[in-house]
C-alpha cells in the first residue's frame, strides 16, 4: 500500500541532519543484533518534530489489555504486511492506525539497521523521519493504544529523568521517566542508542537503579 524510499532531503532542520546521516551506520548493541535467519519483519517510526517545547519525539503507551507488550511505552510500529512495500511503509501505516498521524506530512530520512526483540521474535527496522507538517494525534485505536505523547528531547536527555531498570532476571537496562511514563525495555534501549549516536546524550547517574514495578511485571507475565 505505502512503498516509500528513505530520503536524505534537506528540508529537515540542521539539528537533525547529522543524526539522519549517521543513523543507517549506527552500531547495533550486541543484545539487539538479529539472528542470521528467521524472525518476523517489523518496523517502528522514530518521528522527530518541532513541538511547543522544542524538538521532540512521538511515543505512545500501549493498552493494558494487549496480549503482547501490554502497558509498555513504545514508538509507533508493528509487523510488516505484504502490502506495505517494506519497513518504511509499515512504519507509516502503523503510525497512522495507532495515532491518527497523517503520513503525507512526514519526510522519511533514513532506515536504521535491523534490531532484534528476542521476547517477541521480531526483526525491527527503526525508520527515522521528520514531521514536516504536524497533524493532530491521539489514541486512534483504544484497543491497542492507551495514550500518545510528543516527548521533548530536552526531557529525554535530562539526567534527572534517566535511570537503569532491573528486570526479574536481574538484567539491567536503560530507562526514562517522562510524561508520566516509565520507558524501559527495547524502546528505552533504542532511545539510548539514538541519543548516543546523535551526540545529544548528557552525563547521567548510571548508578541509579530501580526494580521493574510489580504492576509492569504482572502485565508482562500474561504474555
Amino acid at each position: 500500500m505505502m512503498s516509500v524510499e528513505p530520503s536524505m532531503e534537506t528540508d529537515c532542520p540542521e539539528w537533525l541532519r547529522d543524526f539522519a546521516a549517521e543513523a543507517p551506520r549506527m552500531q547495533v548493541p550486541t543484545l539487539l543484533r538479529p539472528p542470521a535467519n528467521g524472525a518476523r519483519a517489523a518496523a517502528v517510526l522514530i518521528l522527530f518534530g518541532e513541538g511547543p517545547d522544542g524538538p521532540d519525539l512521538l511515543l505512545l503507551q500501549r493498552a493494558d489489555t494487549l496480549r503482547k507488550h501490554a502497558g509498555q511505552p513504545a514508538f509507533p510500529g508493528g509487523g510488516v504486511d505484504p502490502g506495505d512495500g517494506g519497513p518504511v511503509g509499515a512504519a507509516l501505516r502503523e503510525a497512522a492506525e495507532e495515532t491518527g498521524l497523517d503520513p503525507s506530512g512526514v519526510t522519511v530520512l533514513a532506515a536504521m539497521p535491523e534490531m532484534y526483540v528476542a521476547h517477541s521474535g521480531y526483526r525491527v527496522t527503526p525508520v527515522v523521519a521528520w514531521w514536516r507538517e504536524p497533524s493532530a494525534v491521539d489514541a486512534a485505536d483504544p484497543r491497542e493504544v492507551a495514550s500518545v505523547a510528543r516527548v521533548p528531547l530536552s526531557e529525554l536527555t535530562d539526567p534527572a529523568n534517566r535511570l537503569r531498570i532491573r528486570g526479574p532476571s536481574g538484567h539491567l537496562g536503560p530507562a526514562f521517566r517522562v510524561r508520566g511514563m516509565l520507558v524501559w525495555g527495547f524502546t528505552a534501549g533504542l532511545l539510548h542508542a539514538v541519543l548516543e549516536t546523535a551526540g545529544w546524550d548528557l552525563p547521567w547517574d548510571t548508578g541509579r537503579v530501580e526494580d521493574l514495578p510489580a504492576q509492569v511485571i504482572d502485565l508482562a507475565s500474561r504474555e
